[in-house]
């Protein structure tokens, strides 16, 4: 199987997975699994700017290289499917202003990084663009889109809280091209919006990036599926990397782990399991 350039070079790690409270320990994992590339979470830096404030420099003496930045929305409740739904991204009127805010201040955290990528989680998408909060949510991601643009930034969609064919239908109407998805193929099952493998063929003209993560569907409508370690979940990872690779897709890979109480040995075994698939 062909995958161009090795997929083993373009792995990363999301520091949020390891919840890191400084530099030094987020080093210390990434060295421990011979990954030399980060997705790194902005908030943090933005909250906490002093035990942050050596990251960069570290970064470079260590080789580590950047492949993106991460940030979170305020006031997500992810108790339910229905409170996410409410909570999640910019969709909500009462944290927009904060929200906004906090854009402005991790374009400049991404900036004095060097990042060329951001991510994050929009928000439920209407699926049709009759709904009411369908040209609110457009023109709120059209500032941010914007903003983030004038600086150089590209944005990427967390995948999975909608179809891939609403989320392309979105895309293309937005129209920004600096503006696309972090491919995300655990997520179409947790949400249980549709096959992973048809989602990416759907999005190929919008991947950024993608993260390698795995899950189970659940047996209970309306309900979460199960995130899984890598390799154990029903992620065709097989026909993934194929269709990437028919797709020609060149970006980074990060690896995410967002449950459970082993996250260190969950990230290497992502990584283990990777390189021996693909070679």
């Amino acid at each position: 199987m062909h995958t161009h350039p090795s997929v083993s070079n373009r792995l990363a790690v999301c520091s949020w997975s390891l919840q890191p409270e400084t530099p030094e320990i987020l080093l210390g994992h990434l060295q421990s699994f011979g990954i030399s590339a980060v997705q790194i979470a902005l908030d943090p830096i933005r909250e906490h700017p002093s035990a942050w404030a050596s990251y960069g420099k570290l970064c470079s003496q260590a080789g580590i290289r950047q492949v993106s930045g991460m940030m979170v929305t305020v006031g997500e409740d992810y108790s339910t499917m229905e409170s996410i739904k409410a909570t999640g991204g910019v969709v909500p009127d009462a944290t927009w202003p904060e929200n906004l805010a906090h854009f402005k201040e991790n374009i400049q955290v991404a900036k004095d990084l060097g990042l060329s990528l951001v991510t994050f989680h929009a928000g439920f998408l209407p699926h049709e663009p009759s709904d009411p909060g369908f040209d609110k949510l457009m023109a709120r991601i059209r500032e941010i889109g914007e903003l983030f643009g004038e600086h150089g930034l590209d944005l990427g969609f967390e995948t999975g809280q909608e179809t891939a064919t609403t989320l392309k239908a979105f895309l293309d109407q937005l129209g920004l091209p600096n503006v696309g998805v972090n491919f995300d193929p655990a997520n179409m099952i947790l949400y249980d919006k549709g096959d992973p493998i048809d989602a990416l063929k759907t999005l190929a003209p919008y991947l950024k990036q993608c993260h390698i993560k795995d899950a189970t569907h659940t047996t209970q409508p309306g309900n979460w599926g199960e995130e899984v370690r890598a390799g154990t979940g029903e992620v065709d990872w097989k026909a993934f990397f194929q269709t990437l690779d028919q797709l020609g897709y060149k970006g980074d890979f990060a690896i995410e782990r967002e449950a459970g109480e082993s996250r260190v040995e969950d990230i290497l075994a992502a990584k283990e399991y990777v390189c021996s698939l693909l070679s």
